[in-house]
């Protein structure tokens, strides 16, 4: 793997291209926002007034970390403590329950990806009706207590692994998640084909998860590294895991020197900035603004397990980043801190035929849309902190109680029947 690649996968560029990005809002050379600063104060009073609706003002510390576990427990329904305790007395140890644990959640955050705003999700056995995250979440735990992701189905307990992954057929992960003419699911088919691909890249990496294939196995890998000090490195286990994942991502997406780099894009302002500062910059790599979002929503998510199971703690968790999708992203949309230039709301109109625009995801708008919502978070977390009387929050909590929370919040009150976000991104169900 070159440098230009292995930089690219990194979490150090992600922030730093974020930064040019920001260079060029300040100086008002953005391609298709404008950036209204002033109105990041009324972010933050919102923001910061969900946090304490929920937790002020002594529960700051209960705070969970944003990760994937709170979907499960949607309705106030402990279903992973359920899980854990009927683990429990079936004889199954810590370190058991935390693979099971990261095999669920491994393949939950995988298939979650934004389900469109009319996919819905009745729980088994109850009225109970979930949609978006939630939902998701719920369906992929009842398809994995039912052995949908294993390869043996018969098998006395639950877990996930690779031949299991590799079978996985369209119909299987369309009855699993009740989707219907009535009931639709956007890029159902690119889920499919993502979990098959996992399951092939589980299976090639017999050092991390084993024969099996088993994403659990990664608990032991990484405990087996930290040795006796007990601590567990972000930096290793993202290595470990953008190993694994970029492979399975689709193949139409941006490769350097033909090496695909995953939820990384050309983008044009990035181009603009790079041009003027080097002049003789002509590595098509400069011009790339990275995310992984989705490799880092589950890098946060299956810290958890780690930590609340098995009591070890992380370091360097602060190389990870926000997340640029559509609910903190709308957040700073609907709050008029970013608004669309004409050209690019006319474009984004026609597209959809309504009254909110609509682009692919790797159109230049969304790109442009996801590197400012990077750049916005980390500001506002000091803004928010100052607000917070003296809590310290984590930025994994800032993303859970605060901005996820918030831009779900604000696209309901602007947009009761949908609940959509400002800007609607055709999804391909492998993005958001």
């Amino acid at each position: 793997m070159d440098s230009e690649v292995k930089y690219l996968l990194s979490l150090r560029a992600i922030r730093e291209r974020a930064k040019i990005v920001a260079d060029a809002a300040q100086a008002g050379k953005l391609n298709h926002f404008d950036l209204h600063e002033d109105r990041m104060n009324q972010v933050a009073d919102f923001v910061s007034s969900v946090i304490k609706s929920d937790y002020g003002p002594d529960k700051y510390d209960t705070i969970p970390p944003h990760g994937r576990w709170q979907h499960f427990e949607v309705g106030n329904v402990p279903r992973v403590s359920n899980l854990m305790e009927d683990w429990k007395k079936s004889g199954c140890d810590n370190l058991e329950t935390t693979r099971r644990l990261i095999d669920l959640f491994f393949v939950s955050v995988l298939l979650d990806a934004g389900a469109g705003d009319h996919w819905r999700y009745v729980e088994p056995g109850t009225d109970r009706e979930y949609k978006r995250s939630e939902g998701i979440a719920v369906a992929s735990l009842y398809m994995f207590n039912s052995l949908d992701f294993a390869a043996e189905k018969d098998a006395k307990t639950p877990l996930v692994d690779g031949k299991g992954l590799e079978q996985l057929t369209i119909e299987a992960l369309a009855q699993g998640f009740q989707i219907s003419d009535n009931n639709p699911m956007l890029g159902i088919d690119s889920r499919a084909s993502l979990l098959r691909g996992l399951g092939k890249s589980l299976l090639s990496r017999p050092d991390v998860f084993g024969g099996q294939g088993r994403p659990g196995n990664l608990v032991d890998y990484m405990v087996n590294f930290a040795g006796p000090s007990s601590n567990l490195d972000a930096l290793v286990f993202w290595d470990v895991l953008q190993t694994l994942l970029i492979p399975i991502w689709p193949k139409d997406r941006t490769s350097i020197n033909g090496h695909p780099i995953g939820d990384a894009w050309p983008l044009s302002v990035l181009q603009k900035q790079t041009v003027q500062s080097e002049a003789n910059a002509s590595s098509k790599s400069e011009f790339i603004q990275p995310f992984h979002k989705l490799t880092q929503w589950l890098t946060y998510s299956l810290m958890v397990p780690f930590q609340r199971v098995l009591g070890m703690q992380w370091i360097n968790t602060d190389s990870l980043t926000a997340l640029p999708e559509y609910r903190n992203g709308g957040l700073f949309v609907d709050f008029g801190v970013l608004s669309l230039k004409k050209e690019a709301l006319d474009r984004g109109l026609q597209a959809s035929g309504s009254e909110l625009p609509m682009f692919e995801a790797g159109d230049d708008v969304i790109v442009e849309w996801r590197a400012m919502t990077l750049v916005l978070i980390d500001k506002l977390y000091g803004m928010v902190s100052s607000r917070m009387d003296g809590a310290q929050l984590s930025m994994a909590q800032l993303l859970e109680a605060g901005t996820w929370k918030s831009g779900r919040e604000i696209a309901a009150q602007r947009r009761p029947e949908t609940k959509s976000s400002p800007i609607v991104i055709k999804s391909d169900g492998t993005v958001f």
